[in-house]
């Protein structure tokens, strides 16, 4: 009798999931952590910044574990990215609204770009839910297909098409 070969389960969010940025800048800070930057993607901060290769690694990044990290700052008991900068925006009513977002935005590492479709909030709906605790944009906006969140989970370099705050 021949060995039957396991069948491939279907994830949990095999229907897609909705996503969409509200740039509350909640996934850029919280405990001490790693936005893992790539070489290529040092080369495009450096360019993007302005400053040699050299610069840019030595002001914005540390090496841990063998590989390079943007630098934090630490603001009471959390550890922001230190491209998380705080803008003011005029509100039509004569107030203003502070709003988070990244400096970086147009060059940030491919770990933020693909950001909420990692796979520990893959892994199951409660640790999407939980995921969503923190992130407004979970479960609003723009329905990513299956195949759309396993390119951006699986993604090497950043992907084809850049998703931008409330793009559809």
């Amino acid at each position: 009798m021949g060995r039957s070969l396991p069948v491939a389960s279907t994830p949990w969010y095999a229907d897609g999931l909705a996503f969409s940025c509200t740039q509350c800048g909640n996934c850029c800070t919280g405990p001490s952590g790693y936005v893992w930057i790539s070489d290529e993607e040092i080369d495009r901060l450096s360019e993007h910044l302005g400053l040699s290769r050299d610069e840019t690694l030595k002001r914005y990044c540390r090496k841990l574990q063998g590989r390079i990290s943007l630098k934090e700052k630490r603001e009471g008991g959390d550890y922001p990215c230190m491209f998380l900068t705080t803008v003011d925006q005029p509100m039509p009513d004569g107030t203003t609204r502070s709003k988070r977002t990244c400096a970086i935005y147009p060059v940030r590492p491919l770990q933020c770009r693909t950001w909420p479709f990692w796979e520990g909030n893959l892994a199951s709906d409660d640790e999407w839910q939980r995921a969503s605790r923190k992130c407004p944009g979970i479960d609003k906006g723009k329905t990513y297909t299956l195949e759309q969140i396993h390119a951006l989970r699986d993604a090497e370099d950043w992907p084809d098409r850049e998703r931008t705050p409330g793009s559809t």
